[in-house]
């Protein structure tokens, strides 16, 4: 399947929608990771200030591409491209991602769901890393991520039980962000996307690095980091808007322009 139609691509107003079609269950591997490259692409060339990840088909993902590891087995050792390498774009790219989770997230998947800012998921989902039934680990980072959301004694059971939890338990273990009702899941992560694209785009980017600095090297290189990534926000026409908005209307009624 070509790259383009690996993910569908569409913009809604300030919002891109990433839609992920690789049949039959979006299997992490080269296509899917280009299509999801040339998506972000798209959105910034076109200008937009967040984006919506979500799946055009049953499932989120059933996980990696199992052909990925074929160059690895053995004394090789090394796989055919890094699916670490695509995570930390995802995590570094500037502007918010909102995951929208249905059906089956597991492996792979689960941690391209975790590579976004925000995760909602439907009710019925199902997540989990369940790399150890083939004998393998999470390959994209998933045990430290869950270390850094849900404590080590959580990372563990998951990576080592390899079992499928609910969405529910999921967002007490702060896995994930928010549990929505199936029919409602669609239209609630597009209103949060929309939410966080009509905030400020420059100081979303720099939370973004902050929090992604603290999480990788403590709360005292953030803050060592902090005054000299938040330098273009006192450039930005964001922050006189919104200063100007709160004198005259008072909080919460800025209308951004994402500058």
């Amino acid at each position: 399947m070509a790259n383009a139609t690996c993910v569908a691509v569409s913009h809604e107003g300030p919002v891109t929608v990433l839609s992920m079609q690789f049949e039959p269950h979006n299997l992490l591997g080269p296509d899917l990771m280009a299509g999801m490259r040339e998506g972000l692409k798209s959105a910034t060339e076109n200008g937009s200030r967040a984006i919506l990840l979500k799946s055009g088909l049953r499932h989120f993902s059933a996980g990696a591409d199992t052909s990925l590891f074929a160059a690895a087995l053995g004394d090789a050792g090394q796989l055919s491209v890094s699916p670490l390498d695509f995570l930390r774009e995802l995590e570094s790219f500037p502007l918010p991602m909102v995951a929208a989770v249905k059906g089956v997230c597991v492996g792979g998947g689960l941690e391209l769901a975790l590579a976004c800012d925000l995760i909602l998921a439907a009710r019925s989902s199902k997540l989990g890393s369940v790399e150890a039934t083939i004998g393998l680990n999470p390959l994209m980072g998933a045990v430290q991520r869950q270390v850094q959301r849900a404590g080590i004694a959580r990372a563990k059971e998951m990576s080592m039980l390899a079992r499928r939890y609910d969405a529910e338990t999921m967002e007490k273990w702060n896995i994930i962000n928010r549990v929505v009702d199936d029919e409602h899941l669609e239209d609630a992560a597009m209103a949060i996307t929309m939410e966080l694209a009509n905030g400020p785009t420059l100081a979303h980017s720099i939370t973004k690095q902050i929090a992604n600095l603290a999480a990788a090297k403590g709360v005292q290189a953030a803050d060592e980091a902090m005054e000299q990534l938040q330098l273009p926000l006192w450039k930005s026409e964001d922050v006189e808007i919104g200063l100007n908005s709160l004198m005259t209307q008072g909080p919460g009624l800025a209308i951004f322009k994402g500058r």
